[in-house]
């Protein structure tokens, strides 16, 4: 039979990991409680595994797996629907969160989704042959969305993304299209609540609502658009 590699992840209890995967589809395929406390989840060819560690600190977690699918959107949708079934929300930040859908640079479109023990679930599919970073596009605001979703998912530095949206939003100079504009507000937003800024992320998510797009403008700015309902709807009862 062909290799398999399997993810085995740190928590410190496993029943809230369990609740979290079974929600999104899961099936708790094997747990034990002593003499060490240990789990495997499974979805489809997905199996992960973990252990659970009293003094372990979800927050300072560094683990994380890549999840290679040939649907990546139909699992965000599945996710997110078992995620608001389960929370009455969709959770954008804190633990356990689930992060936007993004066509990033290196030939694959993904998302990323941390569970309660802080484990980073990184769900892509291919949609190039270069795994390398592309070129930074030319344009201002496509180049800031660019460099601002970098540092705001790959290398968790919202501080540094804000910046870059806040810096081009204050141009004079040069005026967005209303997709980038859009793009670029939702991404503010969200940003914004990651550092706890509530009042900035209101301003821009509010400013994005606002804007009256076309049926094609929508489809540009779609994954925004549902990243957007989704940070709308996250402190909502």
């Amino acid at each position: 039979m062909p290799e398999k590699t399997i993810p085995i992840l740190p928590c410190r209890t496993l029943q809230p990991v369990l609740d979290f995967y079974t929600a999104i589809g899961f099936d708790v395929t094997y747990q034990q409680r002593s003499p060490n406390p240990y789990a495997v989840v499974e979805r489809g060819g997905v199996e992960l595994q973990f252990f659970a560690m009293r003094h372990y600190e979800p927050t300072a977690s560094f683990s994380t797996c890549y999840v290679l699918t040939d649907d990546v959107d139909g699992l965000y949708a599945a996710f997110r629907a078992g995620l608001r079934s389960a929370y009455g929300r969709i959770p954008t930040r804190g633990l356990p969160r689930i992060g936007p859908l993004k066509d990033m640079s290196y030939g694959v479109r993904q998302f990323l989704m941390t569970d309660p023990g802080g484990n980073c679930v990184r769900v892509g599919q291919r949609t190039g042959e270069n795994r390398h970073h592309g070129p930074a596009p030319r344009e201002t605001f496509a180049r800031a969305l660019h460099h601002a979703s970098l540092l705001a998912d790959s290398k968790g530095d919202p501080a540094g993304a804000a910046k870059v949206v806040d810096r081009v939003l204050r141009l004079a100079d040069e005026t967005p299209t209303k997709p980038q504009l859009f793009q670029l507000l939702v991404l503010r937003g969200d940003i914004a609540m990651r550092l706890g800024d509530e009042e900035t992320a209101q301003t821009a998510l509010t400013r994005a609502a606002a804007l009256d797009l076309t049926d094609a403008e929508r489809e540009q700015a779609r994954d925004a658009l549902t990243r957007l309902e989704d940070l709308r709807q996250a402190d909502r009862p």
